[in-house]
């Protein structure tokens, strides 16, 4: 008989030697059966890899990976949209700030808005990164531009130009309220988790175009409340 799980610490585990005490590797669907399964696809793949290197300043990988995914639950919600505009968009929307310097960008990203010319500057050459990667991976033209435009003002532009530029606008803002854009904000203003959420909520829920956006901000809202009630975190 298996050993009963005690504790919340588990032991080294594999499919053969676990809790339950039985393989189930066989029951796993694999990729294709299951939403967004399997790895990210090709094409955006190679923009990833252009972009990643002008990402590595302030967690914008990480952002940037995470509004990814958002940005892809955000397509499938909105066949209508072109997916070809709105996910090299996102991957590519952050890459200006690798022109700011470091120790300015939180300046330009704090909420009391210091720096706004920062906040230009970077959406300017992220704009223009974004076409030198897509045109060099040889994408198409329209929709280059399309992205270009989306790019150049996805922060400072209050409005939607249209459906794919409110996509990427709302996976922008819904990273902020994940578990790992929680984790970053206390991280970058020394605050705990419940002043961090605070201070995300105020920025997200009423700041969102698409119904779509304004559901799972909704859902991410609930499971971040979570984590800052004493219950939940008394259980360790």
């Amino acid at each position: 008989m298996a050993r009963a799980w005690d504790g919340p610490v588990l032991p080294v585990l594999s499919p053969d030697r676990n809790v339950l005490g039985r393989d189930i590797a066989a029951h796993v669907p694999d990729f294709s059966s299951v939403p967004f399964g399997g790895e990210m696809p090709a094409e955006h793949a190679q923009i990833w890899r252009r972009a990643e290197p002008y990402l590595r300043v302030r967690d914008n990988d990480g952002h940037t990976i995470y509004a990814y995914g958002l940005a892809r639950a955000l397509c499938e919600l909105h066949p209508e949209a072109d997916a070809d505009v709105v996910l090299p968009a996102i991957l590519l929307h952050d890459s200006g700030w690798s022109t700011v310097a470091e120790e300015e960008i939180l300046e330009a990203i704090a909420p009391d808005g210091s720096r706004p010319d920062l906040v230009r500057q970077h959406e300017v050459e992220g704009a223009r990164i974004a076409h030198e990667v897509l045109t060099g991976l040889g994408h198409d033209r329209e929709r280059i531009e399309r992205i270009v435009e989306i790019i150049d003002g996805h922060d400072s532009r209050r409005v939607a130009l249209h459906l794919d530029d409110a996509l990427v606008k709302d996976a922008d803002k819904l990273w902020r309220i994940t578990p790992h854009g929680v984790d970053t904000v206390m991280g970058w203003f020394g605050l705990d988790r419940a002043a961090a959420h605070r201070l995300i909520a105020s920025r997200v829920h009423e700041h969102l175009f698409t119904d779509a956006a304004r559901t799972i901000a909704s859902a991410l809202g609930a499971l971040a409340m979570v984590d800052t009630l004493p219950q939940r975190i008394a259980l360790g």
